[in-house]
């Protein structure tokens, strides 16, 4: 079939108005000899957006190389098919999936386009009662006993994406989807792809709205993390929900366990799927935290906290004297990962092998197991005995017991508790982290990123440097690369190379799982802070040097 064919087939099967009408302009464009909707054209129907262990997620838009209504069914099909597949066939009752869905454009209508697929395949169907945190759907996945779980979300991906992130019930216990599960349930979307058209599948409006009470639950695990230990009325903090979806579970949160409300960020803290005030909706993204540091500085607050838009993540900004500092998604995950260790009787800690080395040591001084971990919360939540987890992404698993994923708004409140327990010493955040350099050591941590329009790049700048390997970073020899393409220290074949270098640092560099990124993550260790700080910006110099 030639490109027009199957614009034409995916047009006649099309149920949404605006990307049909989107799907019939280019249609015309490109026979009257528009080179530049023939491009778009060919970019949109060229290939199909590939179902992996995140699910899918994309750009918003017809055709089967974007995110829209034809290719979600199709997934939801597959997904069914699946899930119908590997059901007990002597069980009393279907298989239950849960849905949820955030602020960004087009989720509630994924969610609603899901659930009907769900039903009208004979499954059980859940759908969250609104729009809702991320944390919410997988503690949902767990508390109501589900075989599935589906979350209609982009995270902080910028605002012209969308996604489709699978969770799975049973042996699973509610995490991320992860090989075989992966391959079989796009097997399965493939087979419902070429069989045609998706008006031919059933659908059924006879899901359920899930109760309140499963929100009313989360809120109660969620405060349970940390509840506030003292009077701290005086307490003085700022919250920005980046346009997302944030702010209202969390001020119930804050409510049943204690903590003051912050003063918000006004601008920021209403679900828009615009995100009108951020050019990418990521607290990691130069200037998005902009609006939170005026409202801090308003405020004379004593920190920030900040979720990104579907809360799944969680920033923390302090005051200094040349104004307001992000913390690292490092130091945020090793702060959190001492508050573990000091409550822990036994298990494990563990974060991606692209976080800090930090967490490992603060496991063997205290007695745990540490493990290291492919990249993403569906390999840090199956680690053995798990207790605590973190990514420098700033994703953070605190309370693994009822939720397997990262979760925004129970950081958050570890946070709180952490903070509360220094003011009753009379410390701050920043004093917190001089206490923990002083008991484990200067860790520092940077990262280049390389942002491409073509994800080709991405492929040949990791082909190069495997083609004709560096010698040094900078001035910096390197001991020893490892390729785990491989296969290394237990992880399975992963596009990740490994540079040992020879002053004890460490760089890796690998492809973003999310975004058309190419990441360098850089960790070292120094005798101070400063030293430390040194040593990592002649690295990232080098590091720019190294990929340019």
């Amino acid at each position: 079939m030639s490109t027009f064919d199957d614009a034409r087939a995916w047009r006649a099967q099309d149920p949404d108005p605006v990307t049909a009408a989107e799907l019939d302009a280019l249609i015309a464009a490109a026979k009257d000899g528009d080179r530049a909707a023939l491009a778009d054209l060919d970019d949109r129907f060229s290939g199909r957006l590939a179902f992996g262990t995140a699910g899918l997620r994309g750009r918003l838009g017809a055709g089967s190389n974007r995110m829209n209504r034809v290719l979600v069914t199709q997934a939801a099909a597959g997904l069914a098919a699946y899930l119908t597949e590997r059901a007990d066939a002597d069980a009393d009752e279907s298989p239950l999936v849960v849905v949820g869905y955030d602020g960004r454009r087009n989720s509630d209508v994924f969610a609603r386009d899901s659930a009907e697929i769900f039903a009208g395949a004979g499954l059980r169907v859940a759908l969250l009662p609104r729009l809702l945190p991320t944390p919410v759907l997988a503690f949902a996945v767990r508390h109501l006993g589900a075989a599935a779980g589906v979350m209609v979300t982009a995270s902080h991906n910028p605002p012209d994406d969308n996604g489709y992130k699978v969770y799975l019930g049973g042996k699973d216990d509610g995490a991320q989807i992860v090989p075989p599960a992966d391959r079989e349930i796009a097997a399965h979307i493939a087979e419902v792809a070429a069989a045609g058209d998706i008006r031919s599948l059933p659908r059924s409006s006879e899901y359920e709205i899930a109760d309140e009470a499963v929100v009313d639950a989360y809120v109660a695990a969620t405060a349970a993390v940390s509840p506030a230990p003292t009077d701290l009325t005086d307490m003085r903090w700022v919250y920005t929900a980046m346009h997302g979806v944030g702010w209202e579970t969390f001020a119930r949160v804050l409510e049943r366990a204690g903590y003051p409300a912050p003063a918000l960020v006004d601008a920021q803290i209403e679900p828009d799927g615009s995100f009108p005030t951020v050019a990418f909706p990521n607290p990691e993204e130069p200037g998005a935290m902009d609006l939170a540091f005026a409202a801090g500085t308003d405020a004379d607050a004593e920190f920030i906290i900040a979720n990104d838009p579907d809360a799944d993540r969680l920033a923390v900004a302090i005051p200094t004297r040349d104004g307001w500092r992000s913390l690292t998604g490092n130091q945020v995950g090793l702060l959190l990962g001492w508050r573990a260790a000091q409550h822990a009787q036994g298990g494990s800690l563990a974060c991606s092998l692209v976080s800090s080395p930090g967490l490992a040591v603060i496991a063997q001084k205290h007695g745990l197991d540490f493990h290291a971990t492919l990249t993403g919360f569906k390999w840090i939540s199956r680690a053995p005995g798990l207790i605590y987890g973190f990514e420098e992404a700033l994703g953070y698993l605190v309370n693994p017991e009822t939720v397997r994923d990262k979760d925004g708004l129970s950081a958050a409140v570890a946070i709180l508790g952490l903070v509360a327990e220094a003011r009753t010493r009379g410390e701050s955040l920043a004093d917190l982290l001089t206490r923990f350099e002083a008991e484990y050591g200067a860790f520092a941590s940077g990262q280049v990123s390389v942002r491409v329009d073509d994800l080709s790049v991405i492929g040949r700048v990791m082909q190069q440097l495997r083609a004709d390997p560096p010698t040094a970073v900078g001035h910096v020899g390197i001991d020893r690369i490892d390729d785990l393409l491989n296969g290394v220290d237990g992880f399975p074949p992963s596009d990740i190379l490994r540079l040992w270098l020879a002053d004890g640092s460490r760089v890796i560099v690998r492809p973003s799982g999310t975004e058309p990124k190419l990441k360098v993550y850089i960790d070292v260790r120094g005798t101070t802070a400063a030293d430390a700080a040194t040593t990592l910006r002649a690295l990232e110099d080098g590091v720019r040097e190294l990929i340019s």
